[in-house]
């Protein structure tokens, strides 16, 4: 999988503001890999082959990065699939989505860091009644250290480093950032 990253120029080097928030001198841009049918299909598969038969009832994904892979797993998985955004700062759904009282839910992400988006997703899922089944990423920068569900996996796992901005060594030696992420990341 790193090689597919690596070929497509997913992944990139520099100096990086996460969607976190947090900075990093390494960036997996997904969407230059799932752009790809072959490599989205492929990556889907290992995501939905791993939550196969676990009784999901719908897929939901965080806007905007995750609901690519989230629709090609729910296709995959033959259920519905949906995707919670932001409004106003809060993690939502909208667009006459809904979820049922224990309706089983598989959340898909495509990048996981800090699992921030994820865990809005799942406080969403559980004010609502319905049942998290688990938690699928195309990448985890955090190579499992960051746990969000019994049942979480992810097609690459590999630990990233990544700074809080107060100590990054890159914003000391004045390298310049880029904030490619898909939330309004102002460069600092």
């Amino acid at each position: 999988m790193l090689d597919v990253f690596k070929t497509t120029g997913a992944l990139l080097d520099g100096h990086f503001k996460l969607t976190s928030g947090r900075h990093s001198n390494t960036y997996f841009q997904c969407a230059k890999v799932l752009q790809h049918p072959e490599h989205l299909t492929s990556v889907c598969q290992k995501i939905a082959s791993h939550f196969s038969g676990k009784g999901v009832d719908t897929v939901i994904s965080p806007a905007i990065g995750g609901i690519v892979v989230g629709t090609e797993v729910g296709r995959q998985l033959g259920v519905k699939t949906i995707f919670a955004e932001r409004k106003d700062g809060v993690m939502t759904i909208r667009r006459g989505f809904s979820l049922e009282p224990d309706e089983k839910v598989l959340v898909i992400e495509d990048v996981i860091t800090t699992g921030g988006s994820v865990a809005e997703v799942i406080e969403l899922l559980k004010r609502s009644g319905a049942t998290v089944v688990g938690v699928g990423s195309v990448v985890d920068r955090s190579n499992g250290r960051v746990r969000l569900a019994d049942d979480q996996f992810s097609v690459l796992s590999m630990e990233v480093i990544s700074f809080m901005p107060e100590e990054c060594p890159l914003c000391r030696e004045c390298v310049p950032i880029d904030a490619p992420g898909s939330r309004a990341n102002k460069q600092s």
